[in-house]
């Protein structure tokens, strides 16, 4: 449908990040450091974040958009409520890879994550990086026995990580909410052979049955002494 919309200026843009706290649909956040739109059908087109913006980069357009969405808003408002406040290890955060692709200064290898929490435990059921995601779900092992796993698996996909074992709790309940409100494309599974990491497998398999949702879901495994052995 065409409607009224924001439009952001990036080049325009300060990143104060003051359209953000106006918006109370939770339809514009902070990424790399710029105002973003998160998704056409937070926005409501009325302008709350119009005249917040001190640097004139925010206007509003008719263009084709998809409709508002209050179910979506409320998940959204949720999110923003999760990154002002309780603990700072809880703030989402999106980060482009195709700037830290280039960022090889001092000779670092550079890292493919896209977001942050990556702990299953931490990471909210419903966030804008979810959308259309192609998920990494990984024992928290596999990254430190596998020595190119940030190139071999968390590129191009969204991570989340856990220990069935330490964490000795089931995660196909809260994978499952994952699966369920967003659009996942598929899941890639990585655990270590050890028989008690089978656990974040059967939860990975668990929850796509309970989602109902037909989740292409493969899995790979790790050795101790880090070679993929089955995948």
């Amino acid at each position: 449908m065409i409607r009224r919309i924001v439009e952001i200026d990036e080049e325009k843009c300060t990143g104060c990040g003051a359209c953000a706290d106006a918006c109370h649909e939770g339809a514009i956040g902070m990424v790399n450091g710029k105002a973003k739109l998160l998704s056409d059908s937070y926005c409501d087109g009325l302008g709350d974040c119009l005249p917040s913006c001190p640097a004139d980069a925010i206007s509003f357009v008719e263009r084709e958009a998809d409709a508002y969405d209050e179910e979506a808003v409320k998940a959204a408002q949720a999110v923003k409520k999760a990154q002002h406040s309780g603990c700072p290890g809880m703030q989402i955060k999106i980060m482009s890879k195709a700037d830290s692709a280039e960022n090889t200064d001092c000779g670092t290898v550079p890292g493919w994550l896209m977001q942050w929490p990556v702990q299953i435990k931490l990471v909210p059921v419903k966030a804008p990086y979810f959308s259309g995601a192609e998920l990494l779900i990984a024992a928290d092992c596999t990254a430190f026995t596998y020595g190119d796993f940030h190139r071999e698996f968390i590129k191009g996909r969204i991570a989340l990580i856990g220990c069935p074992k330490l964490d000795s709790t089931d995660y196909s309940e809260k994978l499952s909410e994952i699966f369920v409100q967003n659009d996942i494309v598929s899941v890639k599974v990585v655990r270590m052979e050890v028989p008690c990491c089978g656990g974040i497998e059967q939860a990975v398999r668990k929850a796509a049955e309970i989602s109902g949702k037909d989740i292409p879901v493969t899995v790979d495994i790790i050795s101790t002494d880090g070679r993929i052995i089955s995948r």
